[in-house]
């Protein structure tokens, strides 16, 4: 009696979980549950605080390599001595941010293989099926449409159950498949965790630094 009740329950979930709007319900959960664990795990196993200060040293040592640049014309030799100091300095915070790359390789070591197996479960349970439909249309974006998605070998026009109910739909709905759905899910999620935990700062890898730190460091040297 109990397994029968257990077998309908869990036919039920599954035909739930397969379409909208179950599916789009369902991957949202379990990206705020993977999400949970990540961001646990980068607690337990990173020492946070210590690679935000490295990150702050690292971020003043790129800003400086700028200044120094400007005495190549105003100041010649104060030039060449602080050129001189910033490379010994860049040679050891090279190593330190291997250190630090090392740091947080560590919960992807722990959770790489149980994802990709729980993934490859959850790909074969949705394929391309219709999971949610984002408020803009990934069909209006150049070249990504093919990655992104919902439809059956390439057709553009397929039936589905959508929300309840038998569906013709064409791929300018709109429609998106699971794998693009818990990236959006899994992005938006990630970063507000991280920012409420505070593992994730302006000074530890804001969109600033990302772009400036890339550029200080290919900014050439003037030779004097």
């Amino acid at each position: 009696m109990l397994w029968t009740l257990f077998a309908d329950a869990s036919d039920e979930f599954m035909e739930w979980i397969q379409y909208p709007p179950g599916s789009m319900v369902f991957v949202l959960m379990l990206s705020l549950i993977v999400a949970i664990i990540i961001t646990t795990l980068n607690k337990l196993l990173v020492d946070t605080a210590e690679v935000q200060r490295k990150q702050k040293l690292i971020k003043a040592h790129q800003e400086e390599k700028q200044e120094i640049v400007k005495l190549a014309e105003t100041d010649p030799q104060k030039y060449k001595k602080m050129r001189k100091r910033w490379e010994k300095k860049d040679a050891f915070l090279k190593k330190t941010q291997q250190g630090m790359a090392l740091q947080r390789l560590k919960p992807t070591l722990v959770t790489f293989l149980p994802m990709i197996i729980i993934f490859a479960v959850l790909r074969g349970i949705f394929g391309t099926n219709p999971v949610a439909a984002p408020p803009m249309n990934p069909w209006d974006v150049p070249m990504l449409g093919d990655y992104v998605m919902a439809y059956t070998d390439k057709a553009y026009e397929w039936t589905a159950q959508v929300y309840g109910e038998k569906k013709v739909i064409t791929i300018q709905n709109g429609w998106i498949n699971f794998t693009a759905w818990y990236f959006l899910c899994s992005l938006g999620i990630n970063t507000l965790l991280q920012r409420l935990l505070g593992i994730q700062t302006q000074a530890s890898g804001g969109m600033e630094q990302m772009f400036k730190g890339p550029q200080a460091q290919g900014q050439e040297w003037p030779e004097v």
